[in-house]
């Protein structure tokens, strides 16, 4: 890395350009971080970057109003297997919840019928009139 730029350290990689301008305090809020990018304010890497989520890396140099800062992670970045992997594992854990839910409902609905008697005769509804 080089010494000529401050640093912003992050502890994982990728992320999102507006959300890094947000870290950096180069900008307020994320509002005004997506104005800037779309409206060609922000340089990746020495050229204009458009993109508000584009993903930012280790010792990408990102320049705004003046400013330069220069990315920092020590890990390493996620792959597309590790994206998979991660969006595998939340499927599962969305089936088995709702494995679970539903286990629990019948649960207390076989409850209910079990507390609630049946009425020997059914109850006779009488005619409306207006």
């Amino acid at each position: 890395m080089s010494d000529d730029y401050p640093t912003v350290s992050i502890s994982s990689q990728p992320i999102e350009l507006c959300k890094l301008l947000k870290i950096a305090n180069m900008v307020s809020g994320g509002g005004e971080a997506k104005i800037v990018i779309s409206e060609g304010y922000v340089y990746l890497n020495g050229e204009v970057e458009f993109q508000k989520r584009k993903k930012i890396y280790n010792n990408d140099i990102i320049e705004f109003n003046g400013e330069l800062v220069q990315v920092a992670c020590n890990k390493p970045a996620n792959t597309s297997e590790d994206i998979k992997q991660a969006k595998a594992q939340k499927a599962k854990t969305k089936v088995k919840t709702a494995q679970s839910r539903s286990s629990n409902k019948n649960t207390q609905q076989q409850a209910v019928k079990q507390e609630t008697p049946m009425p020997s005769t059914p109850a006779k509804r009488r005619p409306i009139s207006f």
